[in-house]
């Protein structure tokens, strides 16, 4: 998720540890360690492209880390807090480490919670910016805020917070099996042959809804709001693996297959080849659009290194898809 919800995630899960015995500071030690796992990001300054993206959401964000440096990050802050207690800190520290990948497990980027074995977690039921899950918690966390360390109502806002975004999380695991089964009717009556189906939300929302289906030679895109009139329109996509030729045998575009879970296609523009990797669908849901949210440029060195390059984004695109998305949400 971003850094906002992680903070105010993070905030509250300290208040409900140690508020009670430290005040604001548990609040505050919580928003700090709620973006520490996110520190992984610094990867991306020091390695190749697809080095980071193997990083990301892999070690930092696992129980193993959680565990490990909970008491690390408690026997630090100890050198210099006023509370002593190692134990109350580090307990503190594993609750805000353990619920940062527990949340970002649920988008669909997902997490190696259980690092370090190869497996990494993504239910894919929210949008990594979703204000109906941030909104409401922050406003109970600063409810929780205004009030006296203890204020029965501290704890009562604080666990509001909590439980009110919880239930949001359950509601999505609803509204995701809702549109499954209405991507998949909608396939089943259109008589579309497919090998997999795979649906996740659209951008800073949980009404409209996107599938991404891989048939044989393409892949399928299509969306459904819960204020749909009309049947779902899928949007195909060529696959082009073969443009690959002999660049399919590069360790670095098998890792590339692997972290995009095979979810991807191969496109080519002014003679350049570009990996798209279609888990994060596209930046704009008009039905002619080709420019993905991850595309990369493989560059060819002269020795034949093969590297990865994001492309840029426009700030435009970004505008246009938020312009588009509202209207889409109302329905078709």
């Amino acid at each position: 998720m971003d850094s906002l919800t992680q903070i105010v995630l993070g905030a509250a899960v300290g208040e409900a540890v140690l508020g009670r015995k430290i005040g604001n500071r548990a609040m505050l030690y919580g928003a700090i360690a709620g973006t520490i796992p996110d520190l992984d990001i610094i990867a991306s300054f020091f390695t190749n492209t697809v080095s980071a993206l193997e990083i990301h959401r892999g070690f930092t964000h696992s129980i193993f880390f959680s565990v490990v440096f909970a008491p690390v990050f408690a026997w630090l802050v100890t050198r210099y807090d006023k509370h002593k207690s190692i134990k109350d800190w580090s307990w503190l520290f594993f609750w805000t480490f353990i619920t940062h990948p527990i949340l970002d497990a649920h988008t669909t980027w997902g997490t190696q919670l259980f690092w370090p074995f190869d497996l990494r977690l993504a239910f894919k039921t929210i949008f990594v910016i979703d204000p109906l899950y941030t909104l409401p918690f922050l406003v109970f966390l600063i409810m929780a805020l205004l009030q006296h360390r203890s204020s029965n109502k501290r704890r009562k806002y604080n666990r509001l917070g909590l439980l009110v975004s919880t239930l949001y999380l359950a509601l999505t695991f609803v509204s995701k099996g809702i549109a499954y089964n209405m991507f998949e009717n909608a396939l089943e009556e259109q008589g579309l042959v497919y090998n997999e189906l795979e649906t996740k939300p659209a951008p800073f929302n949980t009404i409209l809804w996107c599938a991404n289906v891989e048939t044989d030679s393409h892949y399928l895109i299509g969306y459904y709001s819960f204020f749909d009139s009309q049947p779902i329109t899928f949007i195909p996509y060529p696959k082009h693996h073969e443009y690959l030729g002999d660049l399919i045998h590069s360790e670095k575009i098998q890792r590339m297959i692997a972290i995009s879970k095979g979810w991807y296609t191969i496109t080519k523009k002014e003679g350049d080849l570009y990996f798209n990797d279609l888990r994060f669908g596209l930046l704009s849901i008009q039905p002619e659009a080709k420019n993905f949210v991850f595309s990369y440029l493989i560059a060819v060195a002269k020795d034949g290194d093969v590297s990865l390059i994001e492309a840029p984004k426009g700030s435009r695109e970004g505008k246009k898809l938020l312009i588009d998305l509202w209207q889409r949400v109302k329905g078709n």
